[in-house]
């Protein structure tokens, strides 16, 4: 069902979040008089379960933060209600710079759009410390469907049941799913799951036939009968070089060219001088041995970056992907 006034919702929404980014800019860092920051342990709540990418992030993220600040740093696992569980508890935490969150953007970005009501503001409750990239998605398909390229699959979907799995309901392959269904006429199936683990494992075992996710967890069934006909954004997977992207096999549609990641973001008011320090563990993570192991892994050729930048681009994308969901009208409640 598509909304009343998609472009005002848009329009609404894309100057609550500029806003929201100009408020937490100006901050003052008045935490500078209170007690040293951190005195106890630092909490990433994750809004999916172990197993998956945005999982592996947090703990080795977390176990080098913890070396850094000295103090514990505990992976709190959330999943369900698409993020929504685990998204809320962060924002109903203090901002005293010891509860933080992970999600995929989509989550964060388009969640605003796909529900009606939400039991926080994506604005006005949360702020952005840095995105971990996720690098290009897999799309793969049970090895039995005789198709080579996503022209091949969509002309086979429209002749046979087609079931997409999705690690979350408003996901990246929802919107992929939903986009190839009003651009090319099929009726491909959206099937939601609590992370990537038991949706592959459904298209290999031939209960789905089509999925998008991360390299490394698509690779864990690649040689149990699924096999990749493309890759999203706009380069090719350093693990799959020989697999075109979407946009090199004709789809001209914007939402394949985008390049999601993972967001670490904080209960808005949280003193801008923690965040900046995040943000900058962050980025001095990605440096070490075991965050290029965790990249090569999961096909992830670029890094999280400091707070500024991140602001910058987190004004740039958001409302594009905002639109988007705008645009494709779906709503999940």
């Amino acid at each position: 069902m598509k909304s009343t006034h998609p472009r005002r919702t848009f329009v609404q929404a894309s100057a609550l979040a500029a806003a929201a980014l100009c408020a937490c800019s100006t901050l003052t860092p008045v935490w500078a008089q209170a007690a040293k920051w951190p005195a106890k342990p630092i909490k990433i709540v994750v809004a999916f379960p172990p197993g998956g990418l945005t999982d592996a992030y947090a703990r080795n993220y977390g176990e080098y933060l913890s070396g850094k600040l000295g103090v514990p740093v505990v992976i709190e696992n959330k999943p369900g209600a698409g993020a929504i569980i685990g998204i809320d508890a962060v924002a109903k935490s203090p901002a005293d710079g010891y509860t933080f969150g992970m999600s995929t953007s989509g989550t964060y970005w388009q969640n605003r759009i796909l529900y009606s009501k939400l039991p926080y503001n994506l604005d006005k409750d949360l702020t952005p410390v840095t995105v971990f990239p996720s690098g290009p998605l897999v799309v793969g398909i049970n090895d039995k469907i005789p198709a080579k390229n996503m022209a091949e699959f969509v002309a086979w979907a429209k002749k046979n049941p087609t079931s997409m799995g999705t690690y979350a309901p408003g996901s990246y392959p929802h919107m992929v799913a939903d986009q190839t269904n009003r651009q090319q006429g099929t009726s491909i199936q959206s099937v939601h799951y609590r992370g990537e683990a038991p949706m592959w494992l459904d298209v290999a075992s031939g209960q789905l036939q089509i999925a998008v996710g991360s390299f490394q967890a698509y690779n864990t069934v690649s040689t149990r009968g699924v096999r990749a006909i493309g890759v999203t954004g706009s380069y090719r997977s350093p693990k799959l070089p020989v697999v075109p992207t979407l946009t090199e096999q004709g789809n001209t549609e914007k939402l394949v060219t985008l390049e999601g990641g993972l967001p670490l973001v904080a209960p808005a008011g949280t003193p801008e001088a923690i965040l900046k320090r995040m943000a900058d563990e962050a980025v001095a993570w990605s440096n070490t041995d075991k965050a290029a192991k965790l990249r090569e892994t999961f096909a992830i050729p670029n890094k999280p970056k400091n707070l500024a930048d991140t602001r910058k681009d987190w004004e740039g994308e958001v409302p594009v992907w905002i639109k988007l969901a705008v645009d494709l009208g779906i709503k999940l409640d």
